[in-house]
């Protein structure tokens, strides 16, 4: 009798104690988050797709006519329904579509070949409908890479590491039952991904890309009135072509020593192409949020200007050296550290070009995650073997100043050292790489033989591996004896050093390279198009060649080096004419000259602009990179993930720490609402 005498004044006070937990969750959501876990959840596709002790075999079931219409149409980036059967099981009503830039525009040009990237999304129109868990899923195609080895090689270097990374795996694809080609197989940094790496997090995704040229850039917008070139003359240029002692430190050292003057490159533009604007080089400049515009253009998340107010917070107290821990996930980036710099990719912060990296922020801590390596170890033109073999390992990111406090500090600059010696000592002598190399040569060396849309010939693809062994091992040898100190660590000190391992009796060209023409960090004359086993393409493209100043030959620029008195004001007011197109000579040979083999070399890739305030279909860049579009998914209404454990459970129920925070005090409020509900009042006796 006295329990339903004080059954509301119970009812009250259950209802108040949920509500302080309520408000308790909400006052320490972070300590209940780290409580909840933050290390990721294991997902069913991790073993189901990307197991690579066996590769995945896709079946992309689509509409003859669609299909004509994709690659027909590739540029449009538009995508087509289809079904796909992956290792089996099939997912009906997913998506498909070309991607790329350079490296799509460049196929797309090309008649010989079709052989373009792709991206599937189960989710595209069907939401919340993944393959084992995974919403997203990339497929390139090797471009520039004979060995179609270098990025899966790097990829599992970073999951030997257990860095934060892609998963890979090779994969056997077919459309409508026919074999199509062997592609390398990437987990998107989506949603997935993000589920995986991060579990119970909300943090914010963003992809900068200093390389707004865009699909539609041509040299008809080349600038070069924006170019302070002060006393610097294209033809002081090295000769030889030489451009990699620009990509370090010892720029300006080796400028002053062969009497040039630098240019001022503050004011270097070409209609929109930059490098390291707009904040992607993660450098500090001030709290002005419109100086880190790049930045916020490459959300993948939805960021408010909170958010973007922590990034600049963090990147203040990062390059003042303070704090780091707080504002760096110092480990997991010492760990990318290694590992990219032991893949010597100029197409990146560690070259002259501030793109190829997604950047993940978490109360108010920044960290890397890599992309796009089919153009390590070599793939950029130009460079030397030895001097990729020898590659220095201090002061190695020439394009960013993010990682210098970092390495200045005796702590992490050991901790460094010691992650490179791991990898040199544990995974490329201590039986990793073999196992790789073995591993994959006896899952896609019968593929690649038959491959019907290969770049290169099967004889091509045996050399280029055999290449790309050798100069994993020497480049391993240098490493050691950088951090022994027998051989010298820096560019600067290298310079001139006897010291350093010989490896000029390796070809580069052997595992094929995107061309660069003259050097000038991607925006040279020469590229040339894709070898699919024929010819590349080339041409005049139409372009008027009595435009052109007399004495003007379009071949020197193919060489690698400027021709002898090129001066950039002979084209008028310092622009070149309107429809000059640097792809127009490609092909071109000297008159009395025999014509070099077609090698598959390409023009650079370039990464295409986000309209502001839109979430550009990839953000892809150099090898076309997956970025995260979410679907057009609204918060609170994001994709489910059936392959976690069979729970159906969705992003926004398992992120941001909801179940941790609120599940208690929503049980027992949900508790006291049913109790209030069920109770009925005994009436009292008259």
């Amino acid at each position: 009798m006295s329990v339903w005498k004080h059954s509301g004044k119970l009812i009250t006070a259950v209802m108040l104690l949920a509500v302080c937990l309520c408000i308790g969750a909400a006052a320490f959501s972070g300590e209940l988050t780290a409580l909840a876990g933050d290390g990721g959840i294991t997902m069913e596709y991790e073993s189901e797709l990307f197991d690579t002790d066996e590769i995945i075999e896709i079946d992309i079931r689509i509409d003859e006519d669609d299909w004509e219409n994709l690659l027909a149409n590739a540029t449009a980036e538009e995508y087509c329904e289809c079904d796909v059967v992956v290792n089996g099981k099939t997912i009906y009503n997913s998506a498909i579509r070309a991607k790329g830039n350079t490296s799509l525009t460049t196929i797309a040009a090309d008649p010989t070949t079709d052989r373009y990237s792709f991206k599937i999304e189960f989710d595209h129109y069907v939401d919340g409908q993944t393959c084992f868990g995974l919403d997203k899923l990339v497929l390139n195609n090797n471009y520039a890479d004979a060995t179609s080895m270098k990025e899966a090689l790097i990829y599992d270097m970073y999951r030997y590491f257990g860095a934060d990374a892609s998963l890979y795996n090779y994969a056997k694809i077919s459309v409508n039952g026919e074999y199509w080609g062997v592609y390398l197989a990437l987990e998107a940094v989506e949603d997935s991904f993000m589920l995986r790496s991060y579990g119970a997090q909300s943090g914010e995704l963003y992809k900068p890309d200093s390389m707004n040229t865009g699909g539609d850039f041509d040299m008809g917008d080349f600038d070069m009135g924006g170019f302070d070139f002060g006393g610097f003359s294209p033809s002081d240029m090295p000769e030889g072509g030489d451009f990699e002692q620009f990509s370090d430190e010892s720029f300006e050292t080796v400028a002053a020593a062969d009497g040039m003057e630098m240019p001022d490159m503050g004011g270097f533009s070409f209609g929109g192409f930059s490098l390291g604007g707009g904040g992607a080089d993660l450098n500090y400049t001030d709290d002005d949020p419109d100086s880190y515009s790049t930045i916020w253009e490459g959300a993948k998340t939805d960021s408010t200007d909170a958010d973007h107010e922590r990034v600049i917070t963090a990147l203040r107290h990062i390059s003042e050296g303070s704090e780091l821990e707080t504002y760096m996930d110092v480990d997991n980036l010492l760990r990318y550290m290694a590992v990219h710099v032991f893949s010597v990719n100029e197409d990146s912060l560690s070259g002259m070009m501030a793109h190829n990296y997604y950047l993940y922020e978490y109360n108010g801590q920044l960290n890397i995650i890599p992309w796009d390596y089919n153009l390590a170890l070599g793939g950029m033109s130009g460079s030397s073997a030895t001097s990729v073999v020898n590659e220095a390992i201090d002061n190695a990111f020439s394009g960013t100043d993010f990682f210098d406090t970092l390495m200045e500090n005796e702590t992490y600059h050991a901790q460094y050292y010691e992650y490179l010696r791991r990898l040199v000592d544990e995974y490329i002598n201590g039986g990793g790489f073999d196992e790789f190399y073995n591993r994959v040569r006896s899952q896609i060396d019968a593929l690649v033989e038959t491959d019907p849309s290969a770049f290169y010939t099967y004889d091509e693809y045996l050399e280029a591996v055999e290449t790309l062994y050798e100069l994993v091992k020497l480049r391993g040898e240098s490493i050691s004896g950088q951090l022994d100190g027998t051989i010298p660590s820096t560019s600067a000190e290298q310079s001139g050093s006897d010291a350093l391992i010989d490896a000029s009796h390796i070809d580069l060209e052997v595992m094929d390279s995107m061309d660069i023409g003259g050097g000038g960090g991607g925006f040279g004359f020469g590229g040339q198009g894709v070898s699919s086993s024929g010819t590349a393409s080339s041409g005049s493209g139409g372009f008027d060649m009595s435009r052109l100043p007399e004495g003007f030959d379009p071949s020197e620029f193919g060489g690698g080096e400027l021709p002898e008195g090129f001066d950039p004001s002979d084209f008028g007011g310092g622009e070149l004419p309107e429809d000059f197109d640097p792809s127009d000579f490609a092909g071109e040979t000297p008159p009395g000259e025999t014509a070099p083999e077609e090698t598959g070399e390409a023009p650079q890739e370039s990464a295409e602009p986000t309209p502001e305030g839109t979430a550009s279909p990839e953000g892809e860049n150099g090898g076309d990179a997956g970025a995260p579009s979410f679907g057009g998914s609204e918060p609170g209404n994001m994709p489910s993930f059936g392959g976690l454990g069979g729970a159906g459970l969705t992003v926004g129920e398992a992120s941001g720490g909801a179940l941790a925070q609120y599940g208690l005090s929503l049980a027992v409020f949900a508790a006291a609402l049913i109790f209030a509900l069920l109770y009925r009042r005994k009436p009292r006796r008259r």
